[in-house]
């Protein structure tokens, strides 16, 4: 099995890729969808958040209120940091499980771990290889402001808040380059599952 890590920045087509490695046929590991799960009502995590943040954090139904959440971390780093700190062990237990699973019964298996934060949470250490999802920071930008609205500072804002682009490049071993048609990108994904595929094939040999 082959386990890669698969990351980008904002708006630079990340989900995309994901989807064409799923039909590539790739296994694909969502972090978005762990750390959704990981913070339901009644798990740990959810018991950590709400003895610190409070119950003014939680929907009528006892959900956590993302929106309210949000903008509490979005105005405080340390508040950010603790929240962070509860839910990244509580995502990578869950990522690491999944992953020994699918070893146990799909040894063949090309396994994409989709992490928005790969590199960030040092994630990355654990991964055999780390696939980013590049265009330049001026296209990420005018498709920003294309695809949700934004002013051109709104949108370099976003931009910046994250860890540069370039920046991501230099942790890369693969990279998949998506400034060019979506039918390349599906290529480039097609051709980058196949050289993986290949190398499980090596592993098992």
């Amino acid at each position: 099995m082959v386990v890669a890590g698969l990351t980008g920045g904002i708006a630079t087509g990340k989900s995309t890729v994901a989807a064409f490695f799923v039909s590539a046929g790739a296994e694909l590991i969502d972090a978005d969808r762990i750390a959704f799960d990981a913070v339901q009502k009644g798990t740990e995590a959810w018991q950590e958040i709400v003895e610190h943040f409070g119950q003014g954090v939680l929907l009528p139904d006892g959900q956590i209120d993302r929106a309210c959440l949000g903008n509490i971390i979005f105005h405080d780093h340390e508040q950010k940091a603790v929240l962070n700190g509860i839910v990244h062990p509580a995502v990578i237990r869950r990522m690491r499980q999944r992953i020994e699973e699918l070893e146990q019964n799909q040894p063949d298996a090309v396994v994409i771990v989709d992490v928005p934060l790969l590199i960030e949470t040092g994630m990355y250490r654990d991964m055999r290889d780390v696939i980013l999802v590049y265009v330049p920071e001026k296209v990420q930008i005018e498709r920003l402001m294309d695809r949700d609205g934004l002013s051109r500072k709104d949108a370099l804002a976003r931009v910046h808040s994250q860890m540069s682009i370039e920046e991501k490049k230099t942790y890369a071993s693969i990279i998949i380059d998506n400034t060019g048609s979506i039918e390349n990108t599906r290529e480039r994904t097609f051709a980058v599952y196949t050289e993986l595929q290949e190398r499980v094939e090596t592993d098992i040999r």
